[in-house]
């Protein structure tokens, strides 16, 4: 149920993209009166307006007014919109609260379970291997959030799911101040969005908001190997229940043995690491994560025959796409879209898993990170970096002396071909931007399937 106080006024909602336009119909379905409104003139935004318009919400497209949303009851921001934002300063002087999409839905969904995963890397993997592991043991179960529907389509749906896999990024988190789920999930730590955060510590802060709501009652599922995840989490209230390759005193774990090791939770085997279709330790990593969620969200699920078909759930589960997504061989040359990929480090984890030699598309919109980091791994399989986009010159900048660098512009099909013309027989063109899309495309899937789409033609 909705604020009582959010019903004495007009809720402001900012952002006509598809969780605004959610937001806007669950207000006005739970009796909420709405005014939305969008910077922007076209494309999703004019697309929003109308469909608002035709439910009988007054919306605008390519303006805000200002002095109405500073009288609101609440504003409600989508994830996109910057915090310096016109509409959010100026709900910010009226002192009017501000909220996410992520907390409306929460206030209509009451009673029903979910599982919040955040992290820097591995969310959304985590979040669909979550929502997988519950459907194949026989739950009903949606996934939503940050991983790409809209929590509040699930809120204005008939019938509510019996579990929600939901993926909450830091900006959604700082939002959203009735967070409380039944399990929540941090996969790993390390800087990201230096664009919009002034430090890595103040976009840890927003992390940590995953706590924000802690009891004795609640769970928590943390990398046991990331000493950040584990310094965030001292001291907060609940079961702290870990997952980690390189700590022993993990209670779910990689032991080794001849095959190359077992995931093991309290001692029991689950699954062979062999038997997992996904590559890399930070997949590995994903499905403990993933794993120890379940078997921690009810007793039913830690039952021998539970655990038999969870086990049956990771051993079919496919990874999401755009993340580390094979599109296809050509001229023996393998293309892989990891526009997920829109970190440093989470671009790192993607070369780490590469094993023949490997021109890199890196670029987009730059999100304040060093590429440096990328240096070791780039010595070892970098056949070339192609440094596109807004970022290109402090790519090329921090690279060019350790890989050949060939800076390009913003036509995304004149890097795709020069990456064709650079990679010899054997070789991977990998798309892993370390960067946000919004220079040249609206989102990373945007971004992913124009690179899927130029990879198979000629």
């Amino acid at each position: 149920m909705m604020p009582a106080r959010w019903r004495e006024g007009e809720a402001a909602v900012i952002g006509l993209g598809r969780s605004g336009v959610g937001a806007a119909l669950l207000l006005a379905r739970e009796g909420v009166r709405v005014y939305a409104s969008d910077g922007a003139s076209g494309g999703a935004a004019a697309g929003g307006a109308a469909r608002l318009a035709a439910a009988g919400i007054e919306a605008s497209a390519g303006s805000h007014d200002l002095d109405r949303i500073a009288r609101a009851t609440v504003v409600v921001a989508s994830p996109g919109v910057p915090p310096d934002a016109p509409p959010l300063a100026a709900a910010r002087a009226a002192g009017i609260p501000i909220v996410s999409e992520i907390e409306v839905a929460l206030n209509a969904l009451e009673g029903v379970r979910y599982i919040a995963v955040t992290g820097t890397n591995g969310k959304t993997t985590t979040t669909a291997l979550i929502g997988h592991l519950l459907r194949t043991m026989g739950h009903r179960v949606t996934d939503a959030g940050n991983i790409g529907t809209p929590l509040t389509e699930i809120a204005l749906r008939d019938e509510k799911p019996e579990w929600i896999a939901l993926e909450l990024s830091s900006f959604q988190l700082h939002d959203t101040p009735s967070v409380n789920p039944a399990v929540g999930v941090l996969t790993n730590l390390s800087p990201d969005h230096l664009d919009r955060y002034a430090t890595a510590t103040e976009y840890y802060a927003d992390k940590a908001l995953l706590f924000r709501n802690a009891s004795e009652r609640s769970t928590w599922v943390l990398n046991a190997d990331d000493p950040l995840v584990m310094a965030m989490a001292s001291g907060v209230a609940g079961a702290h229940r870990t997952f980690g390759i390189r700590t022993e005193e993990a209670e779910m774990e990689l032991a080794p043995d001849v095959t190359g090791g077992e995931i093991l939770w309290k001692g029991t085997r689950l699954l062979a690491r062999s038997d997992l279709p996904l590559l890399g330790n930070h997949n590995v990593m994903n499905a403990m994560a993933a794993s120890l969620a379940v078997v921690s969200a009810d007793p039913a699920n830690a039952t021998k025959g539970a655990l038999a078909k969870l086990a049956d759930g990771l051993r079919s589960f496919r990874a999401p796409p755009h993340r580390l997504e094979s599109v296809g061989e050509r001229g023996g040359v393998l293309w892989i879209n990891d526009s997920k990929a829109t970190n440093v480090n989470s671009t790192l984890v993607a070369i780490e898993g590469m094993t023949r030699p490997t021109v890199l598309l890196l670029g987009g919109r730059h999100k304040g990170e060093p590429y440096t980091a990328l240096a070791t791994d780039l010595r070892r399989m970098g056949r070339a970096v192609i440094a596109y986009g807004e970022a290109a010159p402090i790519i090329e900048q921090d690279l060019d002396s350790v890989v050949r660098v060939e800076r390009m512009g913003s036509d995304f099909a004149a890097v795709v071909a020069r990456a064709r013309a650079l990679a010899h027989p054997g070789d991977v063109v990998l798309l892993s931007p370390a960067c946000s899309s919004y220079d040249m495309f609206r989102n990373y899937e945007e971004r992913g399937a124009a690179f899927r789409r130029l990879a198979v033609s000629a």
